[in-house]
C-alpha cells in the first residue's frame, strides 16, 4: 500500500474510533493529517469510499497480526485461547457509536464488512479446528464448519451490551465460561488434560 494512502487510513481511523465518524470532516481530516482535502480527494472521491476503504484497512491489519500456529509452537487450544482474545479485544476496541453509525448511514458498507470479518475468522477457526484433530487433542468427529459457526456465534454474543447487562457477571467471566464449555465439548481425553494442566497453571485464570 503506498505510504501516503495508509497514513490517510490510519489517521482517518484514529479519529472516527476517537470521535465518531459523522462527527469528524474531511477538514477535520485534512487539518490532523496537515494536507490539503484536494490531496485526500486524490485518493478517495468522497467519504463513503473513506469509510470503506478504513473499514478494509482495519480487516488487513487483523489479518496481518493473525497467529501461525506453525511459527508460534503453539498447539490448537493454546491457539484458539489467543485467537479468541484477539477478536474479543478488536470487538471491544469498536466504538459503539461507531458500530451504531455505521448501520444506519452507511448499511451495505458495513454489512460488507462484517461478512468480511466474519468469513476471516470463519477460516481462522476451521484451520485451527482442523490443527487440533490433527494433533489428536480435539475429537476426530467434529462437524467442523457448524462448530466453526456455532462458536463465532458465541464470540459475538458474548459481547452484546444487552447481554451483559441481564447477567450479574463481567465480560471476563462470561468469556472464561464460554471458551471453557466450548474447549469440553471438542476436545478429546488428551486435550482436555492439556487445558486443565494449563488453567491450573494459570490458576484458573483463561
Amino acid at each position: 500500500m503506498d505510504e501516503k494512502v495508509e497514513r490517510i487510513l490510519s489517521v482517518s481511523l484514529q479519529l472516527f474510533k476517537k470521535y465518531g465518524i459523522r462527527s469528524i470532516s474531511m477538514d477535520d481530516i485534512a487539518k490532523e493529517l496537515g494536507m490539503s482535502k484536494k490531496t485526500i480527494y486524490q485518493v478517495v472521491a468522497n467519504k463513503s469510499e473513506l469509510v470503506e476503504m478504513v473499514l478494509n484497512f482495519m480487516l488487513q491489519k487483523e489479518s496481518m497480526v493473525c497467529l501461525r500456529e506453525e511459527e508460534k509452537g503453539m498447539n490448537a487450544i493454546d491457539v484458539l485461547l489467543a485467537v479468541s482474545r484477539n477478536v474479543s479485544k478488536q470487538m471491544q476496541d469498536l466504538n459503539p457509536v461507531n458500530a451504531y453509525e455505521l448501520q444506519k448511514y452507511y448499511p451495505v458498507i458495513f454489512r460488507e464488512f462484517v461478512i468480511k470479518k466474519r468469513d476471516h475468522v470463519f477460516e481462522q477457526v476451521k484451520q485451527n479446528f482442523a490443527q487440533g484433530i490433527a494433533e489428536g487433542i480435539y475429537r476426530n468427529d467434529l462437524d467442523i464448519d457448524l462448530v466453526a459457526r456455532l462458536y463465532i456465534q458465541k464470540l459475538v454474543d458474548v459481547h452484546d451490551p444487552e447481554f451483559l447487562s441481564s447477567v450479574n457477571f463481567g465480560f471476563e467471566k462470561v468469556f472464561q465460561v464460554m471458551f471453557d464449555n466450548h474447549i469440553r465439548g471438542i476436545a478429546n481425553a488428551e486435550g482436555l488434560a492439556y487445558y486443565e494442566k494449563q488453567t491450573n497453571l494459570l490458576n484458573n485464570n483463561i
